[in-house]
């Protein structure tokens, strides 16, 4: 049986940090560190400098997940990228990313799911490398959300962040590591209480990010908790079989109500949100980076990636690392 390995992980955060407390100062917001600490947990956020697009940041990660994993950027024959903030409408980010890489074999292509993006695009290289369609997968998740930010509305801008993040997948035979499963979801009921008020084949132009923040909670606990239960129960697993939670970096306390459900330690609960604020797509794949990189995670770790994000869309990824 072949499964989709995590051979290394890598991230990148933009030079630039802003703390709370400069953004009343620099943007003029009308905020202050005590009141965004309170309702999320957010500290600071980077902020990608103007020359700095989905694609360079996006290649930065790949680089440092290529290097962890000692494999070769023409190793890779295929690249798929999760990201809200595409460096245009077209060609995808993902051949913007190939060409930075120098990788000329081989496909890319994105996804747009929003916050869940890295968990489906997780999901379609899992089966392209189970079915022989590739055998060594690039997954990022790449977003630059200062550029869709509405600066004036302190509801949405404190809660985002730019980044990149990526984990290289190989196919091995006979492992039990690797990605068990995947459990995607959607709901259209539900995709005016988080989106972009905008796009080419709509209003003709770039629009500005929209949340209604407290529907957006209402739905996550229930959600993520949901599909937890369903990845561990599709593999007759349960909450004292895991080692890690690796969530979407939305808000401190829907982390910490999910860590609670699972009944998992909170240093088995992985949080960067403090630091790293809201990178959609990029989060988890960033959060993952970091754990790994400091040597944390255990080879054969049982943990599950989740998140949720505009679609409304959500989903799990269950492996053993």
């Amino acid at each position: 049986m072949l499964r989709s390995v995590i051979a290394g992980c890598g991230g990148y955060l933009p030079e630039r940090c802003v703390p709370n407390a400069a953004l009343a100062a620099e943007f003029g917001i009308e905020t202050s560190d005590e009141w965004i600490i309170e309702r999320t947990g957010i500290r600071q956020r980077h902020i990608a400098a103007p020359g700095e697009t989905a694609s360079s940041i996006g290649a930065a990660a790949a680089r440092q997940a290529l290097e962890r994993a000692g494999i070769e950027a023409g190793q890779v024959d295929a690249i798929i990228v999760a990201t809200a903030t595409p460096d245009s409408a077209f060609p995808a980010t993902a051949v913007r990313i190939q060409q930075h890489l120098g990788i000329t074999q081989g496909f890319a292509f994105d996804i747009a799911a929003a916050c869940t993006g890295f968990v489906y695009a997780l999901g379609v290289a899992d089966a392209l490398l189970k079915t022989g369609q590739a055998r060594c997968a690039l997954v990022i998740g790449t977003e630059v959300f200062s550029r869709i930010l509405d600066w004036t509305d302190r509801g949405t801008c404190v809660l985002f962040g730019d980044g990149a993040g990526a984990v290289v997948l190989t196919a091995e035979q006979g492992t039990d590591r690797g990605i068990l499963s995947t459990h995607l979801h959607s709901d259209g009921r539900h995709g005016d209480i988080l989106l972009v008020d905008g796009g080419a084949g709509s209003t003709g132009g770039p629009g500005l990010l929209r949340m209604a923040g407290k529907e957006v909670f209402r739905h996550a606990v229930s959600k993520l908790a949901s599909v937890v239960d369903e990845a561990l129960a599709a593999n007759g697993l349960n909450h004292a079989d895991l080692r890690w939670l690796v969530p979407h970096q939305a808000n401190l306390r829907i982390i910490e109500a999910m860590g609670k459900k699972l009944n998992l330690p909170r240093e088995r609960v992985v949080v960067t949100v403090d630091r790293h604020a809201n990178t959609s797509a990029a989060s988890i794949p960033l959060a993952l980076a970091e754990v790994a990189g400091r040597g944390l995670i255990e080879r054969g770790d049982l943990m599950v990636l989740e998140g949720i994000g505009g679609g409304l869309t959500w989903g799990a990824c269950l492996l053993r690392f």
